[in-house]
């Protein structure tokens, strides 16, 4: 007897299984393809993006270490977070940490689906792990920026690995999975100005204070070799941070479209107040300072970019900028860490100042997407406590990862390996024919 005609039989059958087909989970094709797209957008974003950005600012002798260490470092963090990180940051757990229940993803299958911000909306499995794995890899890669021209290849590698298992991995759990501590507390960081801006910018600052200064730092002229590199770089990041963005809305909609319009205009806004500011502070507004000016805001927008509105994203981005500024001049000073790239002033401050902002313009009341309910004065406060968290853990794992790679490999190059340049010493091959 088939199953419709045993519906037609027996009472409430057929509409028991309708009910049930009414709530299974559907997997959207459109969803599919726009996080395979944007998993490529933020691959683009590292590779070749942050690597002829950072590329471009370093000088000629160390463009190829630096370009080694980007594709390295996301390389490794990338098969990883297969091995153990997906696992540990969203394979349930406590507040703080999630379990080996996914180690080398055991029980994934194509059939397993993860969930999406919509009820019985879902992606396979494999999509979201993809896509977070490309968040890991690029965190780690910032993090060179900050210890550029100096550091060899090995300490880099052990620290990054243990930043990861100890630093990286505890602080997407604790945001962005179910159970996690600040997650439940209610913070707001839609794509990782905490996870990853705020995180990458602190363990680069104490990098720069413990791996040293480069030699001649303040003494004499450390120039970029090559802006067209930066800009270039700077053009690539902006691409695909439409995939960092409005990917982390999960789905091919309208919140997409949000993230991507706010990731456009706060973008856009820091440009220009960058150029603006440094026209005005230094008299001519710079190539350099307009590429740091994008990242900036990118940065900026970055935790806000699907809760705000447009004008929101604008202020934010403006904001970013002009904090940014101070953070890669003044307060670099004041810090008096040789932070070669700008990680912290631009990463860190940035995410500062976007994580903050955002419990501003999330509200209802400002464009946001925040509930009648929304208190800015709270929401604040909870985004200042992510911060707070994300500062001291980051800072405390990042100290006691380099002091072990101090103990087993020594942080700091030779005088002579630095004055030749870590292209040819430590990788044997140089970027120009002199």
């Amino acid at each position: 007897m088939t199953l419709v005609l045993l519906g037609a039989l027996v009472p409430g059958l057929a509409f028991a299984q309708e009910a049930a087909a009414a709530v299974a989970p559907t997997v959207d094709k459109g969803d599919v393809a726009w996080m395979l797209t944007s998993t490529l957008l933020v691959l683009l974003m590292t590779v070749p993006g942050l690597a002829l950005f950072y590329g471009g600012m370093v000088r000629s002798k160390n463009v190829l270490s630096v370009l080694m260490q980007v594709l390295v470092v996301f390389s490794l963090l990338v098969v990883l977070w297969a091995v153990y990180g997906y696992s540990l940051a969203f394979a349930g757990g406590n507040a703080f940490i999630g379990t080996f229940d996914k180690l080398f993803l055991s029980g994934v299958t194509i059939e397993s689906l993860a969930d999406t911000f919509t009820d019985n909306v879902k992606l396979p499995e494999y999509v979201f792990i993809a896509f977070q794995s490309t968040f890991a890899g690029i965190t780690g890669a910032l993090i060179v920026g900050a210890f550029a021209e100096r550091m060899k290849f090995s300490a880099t590698i052990l620290f990054v690995v243990l930043w990861f298992t100890f630093g990286y991995l505890p602080m997407a759990h604790m945001v962005w999975a179910a159970g996690g501590y600040l997650f439940e507390k209610g913070a707001l960081d839609f794509a990782g100005g905490t996870v990853v801006h705020i995180n990458a910018g602190v363990a680069g600052l104490v990098a720069a204070y413990l791996v040293g200064k480069r030699l001649g730092y303040g003494r004499e002229a450390i120039k970029p070799h090559n802006v067209t590199f930066t800009m270039v770089g700077a053009s690539l990041l902006w691409v695909g941070w439409f995939g960092f963005n409005a990917g982390s809305n999960l789905e091919a909609n309208a919140g997409a479209a949000l993230a991507f319009i706010n990731t456009l205009f706060a973008t856009a806004a820091a440009v220009v107040t960058w150029s603006l500011v440094e026209g005005i502070v230094k008299g001519k507004p710079s190539v350099l300072g307009a590429a740091s000016g994008a990242v900036a805001g990118l940065v900026g927008i970055t935790p806000a970019a699907g809760l705000v509105g447009p004008f929101g994203a604008i202020a934010i981005g403006a904001a970013a900028a002009i904090v940014c500024v101070w953070g890669v001049n003044g307060l670099k000073r004041l810090l008096g860490a040789d932070d070669s790239l700008d990680v912290f002033g631009v990463h860190a401050v940035g995410g500062i100042v976007g994580a903050i902002l955002t419990g501003v313009f999330a509200a209802p009341s400002l464009g946001g997407t925040g509930a009648a309910d929304f208190s800015i004065a709270s929401q604040v406060g909870i985004q200042a406590l992510g911060v707070v968290i994300t500062i001291v853990w980051i800072g405390l794992v990042a100290a006691v990862s380099l002091l072990i790679a101090k103990v087993v490999f020594g942080l700091r190059v030779s005088e002579e390996e630095e004055r030749e340049g870590l292209d040819i010493t430590y990788h044997g091959e140089s970027a120009y024919e002199h």
